[in-house]
């Protein structure tokens, strides 16, 4: 029995926020992969409406999962996950904000800060 992600995107992943971790000294970088390195039903799975409770205009923020469409969002953030649904991708677009793949933020970031972890 196979535990844990099969994918050659996401082992690579976890081997880069590791690596990451590691040099900047980033704990964030080390529990996101944590978070990846589980089975993929155990990923988190973060709705729109929670992105615009729980952060502000200009925020980044990491999701170790998926990003699902409910909900609305009325200000512009940049949100770095692991996937998106495509509905989700649009209203983050509409609203001024962008979608990244986490490695993205990893390399513009590699120190991690100022950055909201939503699990």
């Amino acid at each position: 029995m196979k535990r844990g992600p099969e994918s050659k995107r996401t082992l690579e992943l976890i081997n880069l926020l590791r690596k990451r971790a590691v040099e900047n000294r980033a704990s964030i970088w080390r529990r996101v992969a944590e978070r990846l390195s589980g089975a993929a039903r155990r990923r988190a799975e973060v709705n729109i409406y929670n992105i615009e409770k729980h952060s502000k205009e200009g925020d980044t923020i990491v999701v170790p999962g998926k990003i699902l469409a409910t909900g609305s969002l009325g200000h512009k953030v940049t949100v770095a996950a692991h996937s998106f649904s495509a509905g989700a991708a649009d209203k983050i677009r509409k609203a001024g904000g962008s979608c990244l793949g986490i490695e993205e933020v990893v390399k513009t970031n590699p120190a991690g800060k100022g950055i909201i972890l939503m699990e």
